[in-house]
């Protein structure tokens, strides 16, 4: 006898197996696959720099190691030893005084100019955009001569206001946040001035709390030129209680530390700029996908 299958129950579709993967998704998710692996490993050759200057940073002094040999064991005897060379804790301390300082002064700067230049009315409003616009493709060497006998004169050699000041009034920055207070609605500011919102109060309340994404941005991006600025602190700081840390490392390789040491201080001049970054990069997207107010 063979057994027959009860008939399904009305309104009951009959059972079936597994639908059949159809050849278009089966060729896309091998794409995916393929494109996975291709940026696994561009982001392997990324990382190998920084992961041979921690190698280097925490091998012992004496050791073999790359790029012959990996070390045998490894110790924070280099980065304890490199605070004691040279200036190199001030040359610290004078990269994040330069760079903390330049981040909120250019941002408030910027902002303020930025909302004037988007939301007000007034001669030249237009001419002294592009004059600020021409300036972000003068080149930094062009300026570099004029603005250090500029500097000079006013005593501003081997100090930290001398570095800080010239950075201070950023081109690119104001560009960017006028582009993003434009595209506010108009409405927000008629509210605010049917509320009694002076100007003042409809900057600081209405216009920093909605763009703190390309705020953040840009305080990622000023904090990293200025960590990573060399020219102008060469020029500037003459002394080594002037000095930058990038300044400082570049006369760590002219005198008598080793190699592990000078990784070492490089590894130490790579932490601040990875906790910004972290702390911060989750607002870049923010910035890009959103036009000042959010939906």
């Amino acid at each position: 006898m063979t057994a027959t299958l009860p008939a399904p129950a009305a309104g009951q579709r009959p059972a079936t197996g597994p639908a059949p993967r159809s050849p278009r998704r089966s060729t896309e998710k091998r794409r995916q696959r393929t494109l996975t692996w291709v940026l696994a490993v561009i982001s392997l050759f990324t990382v190998a720099p920084l992961i041979a200057v921690a190698v280097l940073a925490l091998s012992p002094e004496d050791a073999a190691t790359l790029p012959y040999a990996l070390p045998s064991s490894l110790t924070l005897d280099n980065i304890v030893r490199i605070f004691n060379v040279g200036e190199f804790p001030l040359w610290l301390w004078n990269s994040f005084l330069y760079s903390a300082v330049s981040v909120v002064v250019v941002l408030l700067t910027a902002s303020m100019a930025a909302y004037a230049l988007a939301r007000k009315r007034f001669p030249g409003r237009n001419a002294l955009l592009w004059a600020i616009i021409a300036t972000m493709m003068v080149p930094v060497q062009a300026t570099l001569i004029p603005t250090f006998i500029l500097i000079s004169k006013m005593g501003g050699v081997n100090t930290l206001w001398g570095l800080i000041l010239p950075t201070l009034a950023n081109a690119q920055a104001i560009f960017l946040i006028r582009q993003f207070v434009r595209d506010m609605p108009e409405e927000l500011f008629d509210a605010a001035r049917i509320d009694g919102a002076g100007e003042w109060r409809t900057f600081w309340q209405i216009v920093l709390p909605l763009i703190r994404p390309v705020l953040a941005t840009l305080a990622i991006f000023v904090f990293l030129w200025h960590w990573n600025d060399l020219l102008w602190p060469l020029v500037v700081g003459q002394s080594d209680a002037a000095r930058t840390l990038t300044v400082g490392l570049a006369t760590l390789n002219t005198e008598t530390a080793s190699t592990s040491n000078v990784m070492a201080a490089t590894l130490v001049s790579f932490i601040p700029c990875l906790v910004i970054f972290a702390l911060l990069q989750k607002h870049i997207v923010a910035s890009i996908t959103h036009s000042g107010v959010k939906g």
